[in-house]
């Protein structure tokens, strides 16, 4: 979910860039755009590169981006980090890495 929110978070700034509108406090705006981005996410796991298209987003604006692999990689770098720690260190007390 924090995966999410990052990449959320990154196209509500690249809308509000845009369009100089802010739909961070419309409900079912969010809605479509963490379901999206949940998509994204997921082929970003197999793909370098996807787009996200939402029809009438925000009073009646439609929004199409994308983003790369790397970018996502890029907002989400604290995250890989933090999650890789603890995982290191059960290799390393499982004897499974030197």
């Amino acid at each position: 979910e924090d995966f999410d929110n990052r990449t959320v978070t990154h196209f509500i700034e690249e809308f509000k860039r845009r369009n100089n509108k802010d739909l961070s406090q419309n409900k079912r705006a969010l809605r479509r755009l963490r379901t999206a981005c949940e998509s994204a996410k997921r082929t970003l796991s197999s793909a370098s590169q996807t787009s996200i298209e939402i029809d009438a987003i925000h009073e009646g604006i439609d929004f199409h981006s994308s983003i790369t692999r790397a970018r996502f990689e890029e907002l989400n770098a604290d995250l890989f980090r933090s999650t890789l720690e603890p995982v290191e260190k059960a290799l390393l007390d499982a004897k499974m890495v030197s």
